[in-house]
């Protein structure tokens, strides 16, 4: 019996500190036939080199393409985006890659079993996220990804994200869904996806099941909050003065895919859109639509900016 086809979407950049640890993990990776497209945007070290080296030893399975050098949310967007995906792509599930963590040997059977176990039908989009544990530069451990309170749902996507861009999988419905509403312009191609698959009715898996090993280092695009103030200084990032620029990106993106969200997605945008701009009284709406962080001190967080004219 042939194996579960996985297409693996990487996005590089100025990645050749840690790019051969990573290849060599999905090259271990288990009960799956797995397929690398990798993108390099522009990058000057050895990155394109460690990728050529790779692609001739796996040539049947590693697909090379250049990026389009907007950042990292536009180059993950346009490969999922991309009208020369490999054959075979489209029908099957699709995982992101960072270019600088290890997975573990299981990561991906374990997605393809969780998405199969999901309870959504075939045809409706589903994407998989998972913890992490957090490792130095160097790989010495520091800790693991926090684990999120309550259901997944729309009205907590508008406010926070729950799938890790490094651990995400998404079901072929998904990737369609995603290629259909198109490369839209937004802060966190991660935090879009959970967006944009709640808002459709999809579902959101998130495992409690650690996958990888997530490295931090001085080289992170945003790397992951570790210790009450560090998640303090994230949480403000959303819901302090740079909040409303963000939730204007994702709401213009939204805007765009409104074909495809479903009645109670478009009457909660309705509903926030007719709240009172600040004050208690759109704090007391946020929480009365179930737009929620769902985890009492984030709360807390959230109806005071609620309150100030940020969400």
């Amino acid at each position: 019996m042939p194996l579960p086809r996985v297409t693996i979407l990487m996005a590089c950049h100025e990645g050749a500190a840690h790019l051969e640890a990573q290849l060599a993990s999905i090259a271990a990776q288990e009960g799956v036939d797995w397929h690398l497209v990798a993108s390099d945007d522009g990058s000057r070290d050895a990155t394109p080199e460690i990728l050529a080296a790779f692609r001739a030893r796996n040539p049947a399975r590693v697909t090379l393409r250049a990026g389009p050098c907007r950042g990292a949310a536009a180059h993950f967007l346009d490969l999922l985006c991309a009208s020369d995906l490999p054959e075979g792509t489209l029908d099957a599930p699709v995982a992101l890659s960072d270019q600088d963590d290890i997975w573990y040997p299981e990561k991906l059977k374990q997605a393809l079993f969780r998405l199969e176990m999901a309870s959504c039908a075939p045809l409706a989009p589903a994407v998989y996220s998972a913890r992490s544990r957090h490792v130095t530069a160097d790989g010495r451990p520091l800790g693991w990804s926090r684990q999120h309170h309550g259901a997944a749902s729309f009205g907590n996507a508008l406010v926070e994200n729950r799938v890790s861009g490094h651990a995400a999988v998404l079901n072929p419905a998904a990737l369609a869904l995603v290629r259909a509403v198109g490369a839209v312009d937004v802060p966190f191609h991660d935090w879009w996806l959970y967006l944009l698959v709640t808002a459709c009715g999809g579902t959101v898996i998130c495992d409690p099941a650690v996958v990888l090993d997530y490295r931090q280092h001085t080289g992170n695009v945003l790397g992951a909050p570790r210790g009450v103030l560090a998640r303090l200084s994230r949480l403000a990032r959303v819901l302090g003065p740079e909040g409303p620029r963000l939730q204007a990106a994702n709401r213009t993106a939204l805007a765009r895919a409104a074909p495809w969200l479903m009645r109670e997605a478009h009457a909660l945008l309705s509903d926030l859109d007719r709240a009172p701009r600040a004050g208690p009284a759109r704090a007391a709406r946020l929480a009365r639509l179930g737009v929620s962080r769902r985890h009492a001190p984030a709360d807390a967080a959230l109806w005071l900016a609620a309150a100030l004219g940020r969400v």
